[in-house]
């Protein structure tokens, strides 16, 4: 059913990739002719990240609906957490390449992670949970079964 607890992960999680893309998630301050300016890396400053967490939404939205299948929907619930973890790190090593791509033309005077850089390790914490909590629905309905 829609209102078990794993939905409202889902959901959490699935508003938690939809955050990512309109926040910053790293900002570095560089020194561009004598006066330093400040430059934003966002999950819409690369095409790759901004589909894997596409991806990543629609499939925790997706797995909301799938109540009634649910060895379908805790598949596809591990495999949202892989690929989670798989935009964590593409997302690390993308704000890295933008980071010595902007190092090769002007020197970098600070940079920083933003808070909403630990958007996608929350969605990651949202989605383990929803997994754990379809797993003991399952469990649960196996054991009834076993009464009957």
């Amino acid at each position: 059913m829609i209102q078990r607890i794993q939905s409202l992960y889902l959901l959490l999680a699935a508003g938690a990739g939809a955050a990512t893309w309109f926040y910053n998630l790293w900002k570095a301050t560089i020194n561009a002719a004598g006066s330093p300016t400040v430059v934003y890396f966002n999950a819409q400053s690369s095409y790759l990240v901004f589909i894997v967490y596409m991806v990543i939404v629609a499939l925790a939205l997706l797995c909301i609906f799938l109540y009634k299948n649910r060895k379908l929907q805790f598949r596809l619930t591990v495999l949202n957490i892989f690929l989670s973890a798989g935009a964590i790190v593409l997302q690390y090593f993308k704000v890295q390449e933008t980071a010595n791509k902007i190092e090769t033309t002007t020197p970098i005077i600070t940079s920083s992670y933003l808070p909403s850089a630990f958007l996608p390790v929350l969605m990651l914490i949202f989605l383990v949970l929803a997994a754990r909590g379809i797993y003991k629905d399952e469990k649960l309905i196996k054991s009834l079964d076993r009464l009957r």
